[in-house]
């Protein structure tokens, strides 16, 4: 099934895309109607925010009396955090019984208010942010909420900030303007990603490509995006020793084809065999066909070379996974190549400038198969000996993985 995490800021309209999905035809898990559900009067969760707040939290009638406790958490992070702690883990075990009751070709949509604040992107094929201008949420709870605007910017300051969201989002959807725009967007993501998305896990299949190789400017946002597949390739296996970001699109500046590629590393090919179908689950089949991996340097045995291939099945993210065993020639390559590139602006230009002619030549091909193939002499003859002197030189090494993906820095001597 296909598992999506909704969420958004206070009055962004979350509910209102939540609502529409579920007309479209998802399975929803709406986190804020289990976290009512799990204080009803009698509930184990209702019996420890007493305990932890006092009774003046109840009403007349013994139920939570919402406006109270919120009067206490919104200004007082602590103990909003006492409550968070009661609350989400009830609220994430009633929602795993509901998820797994889901059929496999289910799209799956969890509307989870605080997604982002609790690290949860990465337990989704896509994590989707509602998103509007802080000025238009405050003017929304002013309009139709009651609420003082002091009172707005107190409950948005508990959330997470807009940037945060945005940067936690695979998909962002404005919802600054009509309910019909917003109704309209919903419905083209239904239709062109999430559909598609979901029936290529069952199969499971890459989403296809056509065309030939189109190469376009550096995105600056291209490291971010490889950073949330990163996330959900570690967690998919306990085999994945790292996961790193590699090829043209890990390069600042370098101008690429918008295809991220990512490269697992595993004790051997038969770990990267046993994690193929936990690395589907996650978003990412095999690709069926594609074997190749990095052309063989000379005098090199092309056996010590071999890899396990996947792709994305999300027809919105091209991304091909190397699945490689730590340690190989091929592992070490991707990484030097990498960072030989990061650290020589100059050989970095020569290859694009390579690249740029040679999508020139094969623009009006089907594919990108001989564009790839006319590639192979630069990295041989150029880039090989070349990124090997610079090893020598600088003392590179290739990570040993000791460290988190994220934090961990590859230090090369002379090099700031």
């Amino acid at each position: 099934m296909l598992k999506i995490g909704l969420t958004g800021g206070i009055a962004s309209g979350k509910s209102l895309v939540a609502s529409t999905l579920k007309e479209l035809g998802a399975v929803l898990i709406d986190a804020d109607v289990i976290a009512r559900e799990v204080v009803e009067p009698g509930t184990p969760g209702l019996a420890r925010v007493v305990e932890a707040f006092g009774t003046e939290i109840l009403d007349a009638d013994g139920r939570l009396d919402r406006p109270a406790l919120g009067a206490i958490v919104f200004k007082d992070p602590e103990r909003r955090e006492v409550l968070n702690g009661i609350i989400h883990p009830l609220v994430r075990e009633r929602a795993a019984a509901i998820l797994s009751a889901a059929a496999p070709g289910d799209v799956v949509v969890q509307d989870i208010p605080l997604l982002v604040e609790t690290g949860q992107g990465s337990s989704f094929h896509l994590v989707l942010v509602v998103d509007a201008p802080d000025e238009v949420r405050v003017r929304r709870m002013v309009e139709h909420r009651g609420m003082t605007p002091d009172e707005a910017a107190s409950r948005m300051a508990a959330q997470a900030t807009r940037a945060e969201r945005l940067a936690a989002a695979d998909v962002i959807l404005d919802n600054s303007g009509s309910v019909e725009e917003i109704r309209a967007r919903v419905q083209e993501l239904w239709e062109q990603r999430l559909l598609p998305f979901a029936r290529n896990l069952v199969e499971p299949r890459t989403a296809p490509r056509s065309g030939g190789p189109l190469i376009v400017p550096a995105d600056p946002d291209w490291p971010a995006q490889a950073g949330r597949l990163i996330e959900r390739i570690r967690k998919s296996s306990s085999e994945v020793h790292g996961v790193e970001h590699i090829g043209s699109t890990s390069v600042p500046g370098l101008d690429a084809k918008d295809v991220l590629d990512l490269q697992v590393a595993v004790s051997s090919l038969a770990a990267a065999d046993r994690i193929a179908g936990e690395l589907a689950e996650a978003g990412f089949p095999v690709k069926a066909g594609a074997v190749r991996d990095t052309p063989t340097p000379p005098d090199q045995d092309p056996s010590a070379w071999q890899k396990r291939f996947h792709g994305n099945a999300d027809p919105g993210r091209a991304a091909n996974v190397h699945v490689r065993v730590q340690g190989s020639p091929g592992w070490r390559y991707a990484l030097l190549f990498r960072d030989w590139l990061r650290g020589n602006p100059e050989a970095a230009a020569r290859y694009a400038a390579e690249k740029h002619r040679l999508a020139a030549l094969h623009a009006g091909d089907g594919g990108t198969v001989r564009y790839a193939e006319a590639k192979e002499p630069w990295f041989t003859e150029v880039a090989w000996p070349e990124m090997e002197a610079w090893a020598e030189q600088s003392g590179w090494q290739p990570p040993s993985y000791d460290e988190p993906v994220q934090t961990r820095t590859v230090t090369v001597r002379g090099q700031g």
